[in-house]
């Protein structure tokens, strides 16, 4: 396992916090169980699955959960042992609790779940608002520039002109 020391980015960089933080997370999960085994697929430019093996659990022993930009999945098996007791001359199939956190980006939100053959997919997708992205400025004297974010430029250059 390595070691990185981000000591000295701390110096030059601002608002950096959450990228350090998410480098923190990444070593510790490194070193804990990656129980159950998942993928993580980019479906399309802005989605995205999760994909994770969760046989035995129905839908309703697994939970998600999305609180600002972390997913946390959690499954814990109910216990039929009570009811049903049963003897196992060999028990392989898993059926511990587990929780799996993902840090997911801004913006990205959790668009459906489903649990099909012992798998939990999960769909996500980055809807960024309109707010927020890029736009093109009118640099001042009495040309207008295209696009939305400007209408209102033209609006004024109009009226000064009448």
């Amino acid at each position: 396992m390595r070691t990185y020391d981000v000591a000295p980015l701390f110096r030059s960089s601002v608002g950096f916090d959450r990228l350090f933080d998410l480098l923190s997370q990444a070593e510790r999960a490194e070193a804990s169980s990656a129980w159950p085994p998942y993928d993580i697929e980019k479906v399309a430019d802005d989605a995205y699955r999760i994909t994770m093996a969760v046989a035995g659990f129905t839908p309703d022993e697994i939970e998600l959960t999305q609180h600002d930009t972390a997913l946390l999945v959690s499954g814990q098996k109910r216990s039929p042992e009570r009811e049903n007791p049963r003897q196992f001359l060999h028990h392989g199939i898993a059926a511990r609790t587990f929780r799996q956190t993902f840090n997911l980006a801004d913006h990205v939100q959790v668009t459906g779940a489903s649990l099909e053959n012992g798998l939990l997919t999960v769909d996500l997708k980055r809807e960024v608002p309109e707010a927020l992205k890029p736009r093109r400025i009118a640099i001042g004297g009495r040309q207008v520039a295209a696009g939305q974010d400007n209408a209102h430029a033209a609006i004024e250059d109009r009226a000064k002109a009448a």
